[in-house]
């Protein structure tokens, strides 16, 4: 399992890191833990999924 950052995420989905953050409050990215100082971490697998289904619904 590879985690990944807010800010690698945000990159990843060509975003700002507050819309990564957003999601993950809206619960529609799914964070799979929390590093030492409480920010979200996000499975590889599940960024990549939700891109894809972002991109058919239309875009991030």
């Amino acid at each position: 399992m590879s985690l990944m950052t807010v800010a690698q995420v945000a990159e990843f989905l060509g975003v700002q890191d507050v819309r990564v953050e957003r999601l993950e409050r809206e619960s529609l990215l799914i964070s799979a833990d929390k590093d030492a100082s409480g920010n979200p971490l996000f499975e590889k697998d599940a960024v990549e999924k939700y891109k894809v289904l972002a991109e058919r619904l239309g875009g991030i």
